[in-house]
C-alpha cells in the first residue's frame, strides 16, 4: 500500500493534469458524499450530524474504504449550515425529521421587499445577522455548529488518507441568497417589478461576499472553491433576465477566486446547456464544471472541453438502482467519451441510498482497481 503522501501527491498531480486539460496517467476519481457515508458505515444519520467534526471523520474513513479516490468534495456534513446559506429552516434528523432521514430545507420566505432596502443601507452582513437571529434563531444556532468545527482536522482527515481536499471553502452569488429568502414566486415578481433595486442589492451583497471570499482563500491557500448554483441555471430564467442577474455575479466570482490563487469547483446543478458558450470567457485550466445529470455531458464536452476541465456525471438513479456491472460500464463509457480534461464522479453526491458496491465500482472504472 502506497504511503499518505506519495498517494496524496499523486492525485493532485492527476488533478492539475486534468484541469490544465492535460491527459494524466489515469482518470482522476472525486467523491462527494455526505448522508450516504453515514448510512455505509452504519451511523444513524442523527449521530452523523450531531458532531461536524465526528462526521468529518466518518466521512475520510468512509470515502477512503470505496477504492482509490483521488479527491473529496465535502470534508464535513454541512446539515447544520444549508438553512443559513439560503435563509431558510432546516430539518433535521432526529430534531424534525426520523433519527436516519436525510436533512431537508424547508423555504420558509421571511425576506420582504424592505429588505433590499436594508441591504443597500447597512450591508449584506448586517442584514444576515439580523435576520438569522430574529427571524429564523434556530438557522443562526445550527449555523453556529457547523462554524466551530475545526475545519483544518477535518481536511487533515482526508490528506492523512492520500486523499486531496479539494475545496474546503464555499461561495455562492446572491442570485441564489435572494431567490430562496424571497421564495422563487416573489423573486420571480422583484426581477421584474424592481430590477434596478435587485441589481444594486445584488452588487452590495456580492461586494461584500468577495471581501470576505478573498481573505478566506488568503489565509487557508485551498486547492479549489466550492461555487453552487442551481436556481440560477439556464433552464430557470430568460435569456435576459439570466444575463443580468446571474452570469455577471458568476464571471466576477470565478475571477476573484482564480486572481486569488485557487481553482474553482463549479458545482452546478441543474441544465445549463442554452449558455455554456458563456463559459468560455473563464480563465482557462481554472475551473472545473460538475454537472449534476441534467446538463449533457457531450454538450459539455464539445462546447467546453478544451476550455475547462469537466467532472461528472454517474446519475443518482444508477448508484441506487444499478448494479456494479452497470454502473462500471457507464462509468468505463464515460471515461472514453470525455478526454484527458476529466474527472469521474456522482453527478451532484452520492445518495444516501447508493449501493456501496455501485460507488466502488465507478472507482473501479476509473482507477482498474
Amino acid at each position: 500500500m502506497l504511503d499518505a503522501s506519495v498517494k496524496l501527491g499523486q492525485s493532485v498531480a492527476r488533478i492539475s493534469a486534468a484541469l490544465a486539460l492535460e491527459k494524466p496517467d489515469r482518470t482522476p476519481v472525486m467523491i462527494c458524499a455526505e448522508a450516504f457515508c453515514g448510512k455505509a458505515m452504519g451511523v444513524k444519520l442523527k449521530d452523523f450530524i450531531s458532531s461536524p467534526d465526528r462526521g468529518s471523520e466518518l466521512m475520510a474513513e468512509c470515502i477512503a474504504s470505496l477504492g482509490e479516490v483521488d479527491a473529496a468534495e465535502s470534508l464535513v456534513p454541512t446539515a447544520q449550515i444549508l438553512g443559513a446559506a439560503w435563509l431558510s429552516k432546516n430539518r433535521l434528523p432526529g430534531r424534525d425529521l426520523g433519527e436516519d432521514e436525510p436533512w431537508q430545507v424547508e423555504e420558509v420566505s421571511l425576506m420582504t421587499e424592505a429588505d433590499y432596502d436594508l441591504i443597500l443601507d447597512k450591508g449584506m452582513a448586517a442584514f444576515t445577522g439580523d435576520y438569522l437571529g430574529r427571524r429564523l434563531p434556530q438557522t443562526g444556532a445550527d449555523a453556529r455548529i457547523y462554524l466551530a468545527t475545526d475545519f483544518q482536522k477535518a481536511a487533515l482527515n482526508f490528506v492523512d488518507r492520500g486523499i486531496l481536499p479539494l475545496c474546503p471553502i464555499p461561495a455562492f452569488i446572491p442570485f441564489e441568497t435572494f431567490c430562496s429568502g424571497r421564495g422563487l414566486t416573489g423573486f420571480s415578481r422583484d426581477m421584474f417589478r424592481m430590477p434596478d433595486k435587485v441589481k444594486a442589492a445584488m452588487e452590495v451583497a456580492q461586494a461584500g461576499s468577495l471581501t470576505a471570499l478573498r481573505s478566506q482563500i488568503a489565509a487557508t491557500r485551498p486547492f479549489a472553491v466550492y461555487f453552487a448554483v442551481s436556481r440560477g441555471a439556464s433552464e430557470f430564467l430568460s435569456p435576459k433576465a439570466w444575463q443580468r442577474f446571474v452570469w455577471p455575479f458568476i464571471r466576477e466570482t470565478v475571477e476573484a477566486i482564480t486572481d486569488s490563487g485557487a481553482h474553482v469547483f463549479l458545482h452546478f446543478d441543474a441544465c445549463w446547456d442554452r449558455d455554456l458558450a458563456f463559459f468560455r470567457e473563464l480563465p482557462k485550466g481554472r475551473c472545473i464544471f460538475a454537472s449534476d445529470h441534467g446538463t449533457d455531458m457531450h454538450k459539455l464536452r464539445d462546447t467546453l472541453g478544451d476550455h475547462l476541465c469537466l467532472f461528472g456525471d454517474v446519475p443518482a438513479s444508477l448508484l441506487t438502482l444499478g448494479t456494479p456491472d452497470e454502473v462500471h460500464t457507464y462509468s468505463t463509457r464515460l471515461i472514453q467519451d470525455m478526454g484527458p480534461g476529466f474527472i469521474l464522479g456522482a453527478g451532484c453526491q452520492v445518495p444516501p441510498n447508493a449501493r456501496p458496491d455501485n460507488v466502488k465500482a465507478m472507482v473501479a472504472a476509473a482507477t482498474g482497481k
